[in-house]
């Protein structure tokens, strides 16, 4: 199969109307910038957002909600001073919200590609987030259950890449791109360089290419 495209414009064509998308990143950290301007060049709306930020100042995540593109955001820390687009949107009722806190969103991601239907959890328990929840004790502990969480599709940033998909990130920018590769349908990667097929060792192998649909390579932009 060809996971190698020419240009992150080409990449991103597939995405449809009303899709989920999981977004890799932790702020600016690991965010797949160059897929995200690509899906704001497209005229695709109705989105669902998974992501742990909601973007900040003038790129990534902030020009899909600048465009009005996101009706849903399910993020950890969307409250950013200067994510002021979704502000924005969020204000004029456009963006529906789905606070999740930052580990619950992990697991609910990480259980999504592990086939799970969800877990219990201490978080939440007794607070707004538990409304509407199931819940239980457990050795006289509370438990919220959670839902797992998949995507349509996976945008993730990569430092190396092959043509097989396998992918390296690079120290603290790995963040939640291997949850997130394996909890979508079709995964789309960013990586700064395509090398030749091997040239990245088994051991360094942060994602196996099984979970990844297609790749573009931008550089160090």
């Amino acid at each position: 199969m060809q996971k190698i495209y020419k240009s992150a414009d080409e990449a991103v064509s597939h995405v449809e109307d009303g899709a989920t998308i999981l977004v890799s990143g932790f702020g600016d950290i690991g965010l797949p910038f160059e897929l995200l301007h690509a899906l704001a060049r497209t005229q695709v709306k109705g989105l669902t957002i998974v992501s742990n930020n909601a973007g900040t100042g003038e790129l990534g995540l902030s020009r899909l909600f600048k465009n009005r593109q996101v009706s849903k955001l399910i993020a950890s820390f969307p409250s950013q001073p200067d994510s002021l687009h979704y502000y924005d949107a969020y204000e004029e009722g456009g963006v529906e919200l789905e606070l999740v806190p930052q580990g619950t969103l992990a697991e609910r991601i990480r259980a999504g590609g592990a086939g799970l239907a969800g877990f219990f959890t201490p978080t939440g328990y007794g607070t707004e987030l538990a409304q509407g929840k199931e819940t239980r004790e457990v050795n006289g502990k509370g438990y919220v259950y959670e839902e797992a969480l998949t995507g349509d599709f996976a945008f993730i940033r990569a430092h190396l890449a092959d043509a097989y998909g396998n992918l390296r990130y690079r120290l603290a920018s790995r963040t939640f791109n291997p949850i997130m590769a394996m909890a979508a349908r079709n995964t789309v990667a960013e990586a700064s360089t395509i090398v030749p097929v091997g040239d990245i060792g088994p051991d360094d192998v942060h994602t196996p290419g099984v979970f990844v649909d297609r790749i573009v390579e931008i550089g160090n932009e």
